[in-house]
């Protein structure tokens, strides 16, 4: 292997005054010839803790061998990761959304430490994908994303059952349309092993935006976990990134802003998680792109939602891979005009080159329907301006039949005391819930609000009523929601002065987030009202939020 590919680590293993870090560099395993190779990091968020990366260890593992078969010298180091699943609901969610800096941040920290000449970073769960994209847009140097794949439907009295089926179980046993046995039918069979939640939610969402963006290799949004070809992929990748190192291609070429609208055009199709938004606005605020919320609605005008798929629709992320998976459905918008053929990817091929390579979709299929025919002619996620959020909200409308509501306001000042009305049969169809407090300085940390979500929907109240907040949704969630509200109630933002009884009007054609509240009144509101105490005082909570942004800039951490 050439040295000149040694383009940041020569500075750790060459010449007489480096002598103690191959010494070091030996006591893990190095060799005299190992030194001439391109050093590797693999970035491994494995844990115990969820599904989503409880196989990651193992897919490292190819990945290490696919860079020494190539010519590298890889090495696995460890970060961290929060199951959204398992934190959702209670004060653990707070921890989340910081995650995403955490993991963003310790990659940075590892590899720039280490002057690592190429990264590749595996991850499963939400905030894995946009974490370890942050850190490869700051460390820009050849890098990989590999994704661990989505986990096999469940099973339960002859049907699929995922994750939010149990969610929504919890409202449906609450509101004695199921009886215990079934509830527990659906708890023991929902999850059955290693893979990240099924449907279109927030992990399946970003795997999708980072292989459109092409910073993934073909086809492995889609793939399941636990297959031979997740752990062919893993291999691949290995290989990949030492080509991608003797052409020299880094983040910087690959993430420009057409890839990111094609990022936008694809996750809009499949109909989205809303976290995309928030995800992809810090993804470009890493990287130097001038991606804003506006551009959300620009593209969207023109991004047709055609994917049946999970929480609005009937299938899951498996039965897409099925009949030709999310690069199918790209080989589709792209001859239909709707991607930039001429971008960049990880393969050192532009995604035209790649997908001309790819199969079309089965025919006879009947989860992706053609832009003639599309579930919504335009984008499923929206974005909503008006005296609630004059900076901007996030609106998910995929699989509604109704997506505009004017309802008296049921306010709440966390999602503790909403899910707790909820079960107490205190909402009712018509109103407008308001849960605030509940933003990136706020919360702290931005909760998703699946519990609650999923508790409407168990009761039937998913489309009866409208919800608005300053935290986030989970992918997971339908039904008529509003979230990311910017400014947030923390802030001072307005929804931090309505009260019960407000009549407020969510109108997703129009894009309009309002309350029938004149500038008079919200004025003199706002001089009786005073910006409560931050939650905490110390530890990692208390450091983000004081250097979190709103969520119009991605609710990022980095001072940029």
């Amino acid at each position: 292997m050439s040295e000149n590919l040694k383009r940041r680590s020569s500075m750790l293993t060459d010449g007489d005054n480096r002598a103690p870090n191959r010494a070091m560099l030996r006591a893990v395993g190095f060799t005299d010839e190992d030194f001439k190779k391109p050093m590797i990091g693999i970035a491994s968020l494995w844990a115990e803790i969820t599904p989503c990366n409880v196989h990651l260890d193992k897919l490292a593992t190819r990945v290490k061998e696919g860079v020494r078969v190539a010519g590298g010298i890889g090495q696995i180091y460890g970060t961290i990761t929060v199951s959204d699943g398992i934190s959702m609901g209670h004060d653990g969610m707070r921890y989340s959304l910081p995650s995403r800096e955490v993991i963003a941040d310790s990659i940075e920290l590892v590899s720039n430490a280490m002057r690592y000449d190429g990264v590749i970073a595996v991850g499963g769960c939400d905030k894995n994908m946009p974490g370890c994209l942050m850190a490869l847009c700051r460390l820009d140097v050849p890098s990989i994303f590999l994704y661990g794949g989505s986990i096999m439907p469940g099973t339960c009295d002859g049907l699929d059952v995922d994750i939010v089926s149990i969610f929504e179980a919890v409202g449906k046993f609450n509101g004695g349309k199921i009886s215990r046995e079934e509830f527990i039918r659906v708890e023991q069979n929902a999850c059955p092993g290693a893979g990240s939640c099924g449907g279109m939610y927030t992990a399946n969402t970003m795997s999708t935006a980072v292989e459109a963006l092409g910073m993934s290799l073909p086809g492995s949004a889609s793939m399941p976990a636990v297959s031979s070809r997740k752990n062919n992929d893993a291999f691949e990748v290995g290989k990949a990134l030492i080509e991608l190192i003797k052409k020299n291609i880094t983040p910087k070429q690959i993430l420009t802003k057409k890839a990111f609208e094609n990022a936008i055009v694809t996750v809009m199709a499949l109909g989205g998680s809303t976290n995309a938004i928030l995800h992809l606005l810090a993804i470009a605020k890493e990287i130097g792109v001038d991606l804003k919320l506006e551009d959300f609605n620009r593209v969207g005008k023109n991004s047709p939602h055609i994917a049946d798929l999970k929480p609005g629709g009937k299938y899951a992320m498996y039965d897409l891979d099925k009949v030709g998976g999310v690069h199918g459905v790209m080989k589709y918008l792209l001859e239909k005009g709707l991607l930039h053929g001429d971008c960049m990817t990880v393969t050192g091929k532009t995604l035209a080159e790649n997908l001309k390579e790819v199969l079309p979709l089965a025919k006879g299929q009947t989860i992706v329907r053609t832009v003639e025919d599309p579930i919504f002619p335009s984008a499923p996620l929206v974005v909503l301006k008006g005296n609630l959020a004059t900076e901007g909200a996030v609106a998910k409308i995929s699989g509604l039949k109704k997506i505009d509501i004017t309802g008296p306001a049921k306010v709440y000042d966390s999602e503790d005391d909403c899910f707790a009305a909820i079960m107490d049969n205190k909402i009712q169809k018509g109103d407008v819930i308001v849960i605030r407090y509940e933003g990136p300085k706020g919360g702290p940390g931005m909760r998703e609000m699946l519990a609650v979500t999923a508790a409407l929907v168990g009761k039937g109240l998913g489309e009866e009523v409208g919800l608005i907040t300053d935290g986030r949704f989970s992918g997971g969630t339908h039904g008529l929601v509003v979230g990311h509200i910017s400014p947030e109630a923390f802030d001072g933002g307005n929804i931090a002065l309505l009260r019960n009884g407000d009549m407020i009007t969510i109108d997703s054609r129009t894009q309009i987030l309002h309350v029938e509240l004149s500038d008079e009144e919200l004025t003199k509101r706002r001089k009786e009202w005073k910006q409560p105490e931050m939650r905490f005082k110390s530890g990692v909570l208390a450091k983000y939020a004081k250097l979190v942004q709103s969520a119009t800039n991605g609710a990022i951490t980095n001072l940029l």
